[in-house]
């Protein structure tokens, strides 16, 4: 989800309730990203699949329209609000009150995790412990999918990203969420193999990366190709 960083200390979970009622507006931002993620995820029938932050359930949302949807799906967050705000969802989907620092699930349970707008919105201690959440509940080879946003290298996508980052540094409360993130570091470390990234510029300019988690839990490290 983007919005407000927890780095302006702001109560988190107060600003997220707040801005329930008029996030929606803004998910035509998020929705090229968050459809490039679940191209890269590419969850199949038999998966189950995981989405961290759902937020009003965009990823949700878009998954269901896919023919080649998984029959199980879980969308966890903080905030109720949000949560409350989450259209009709197919029969064995679900969405829980939790947070990603504690996950509510057994190892090895899901073979897809979804982690759209979290990541740079949470306090750098933070990012390791969901990291090693989402490693836990995921089955040996199974894929995490990430989504941050990124300054393009060029064009009038660095421009937009570059003048939003200014307006983020300056005004956090209303556009912290948007600082700019490469997890790339942070999720070598947590074991994962990454296998590719892939770039957006439409909406917010954004990063979506596939890494696999490893088959005996431990670090294995291979730079993405873009």
């Amino acid at each position: 989800m983007v919005g407000p960083s927890q780095r302006a200390g702001l109560t988190a979970l107060e600003n997220w309730d707040r801005l329930a009622a008029h996030y929606d507006r803004q998910l035509w931002l998020e929705r090229d990203a968050i459809r490039l993620a679940l191209d890269l995820a590419a969850p199949r029938e038999t998966d189950r699949l995981l989405d961290i932050g759902t937020g009003t359930g965009l990823v949700l949302r878009e998954l269901a329209r896919r023919q080649d949807r998984p029959e199980a799906a879980v969308g966890i967050d903080r905030s109720a609000e949000m949560l409350r705000r989450v259209p009709k969802l197919p029969n064995g989907w679900e969405v829980r009150h939790a947070s990603a620092l504690d996950l509510p699930f057994a190892s090895a349970e899901f073979d897809v995790a979804i982690v759209a707008y979290v990541l740079h919105v949470l306090a750098d201690e933070s990012v390791p412990r969901v990291l090693a959440e989402v490693a836990r509940v995921l089955r040996p080879g199974g894929r995490l999918v990430t989504v941050t946003p990124v300054v393009p290298a060029r064009g009038v996508g660095h421009a937009v990203a570059t003048l939003t980052g200014t307006f983020a540094r300056l005004s956090p409360q209303r556009l912290g969420g948007l600082r700019p993130m490469d997890p790339t570091t942070a999720i070598d470390a947590a074991g994962f193999t990454i296998e590719r990234t892939r770039i957006t510029v439409r909406g917010y300019p954004s990063v979506c990366l596939l890494a696999v988690a490893g088959d005996d839990g431990s670090a294995r490290v291979r730079r993405p190709a873009s």
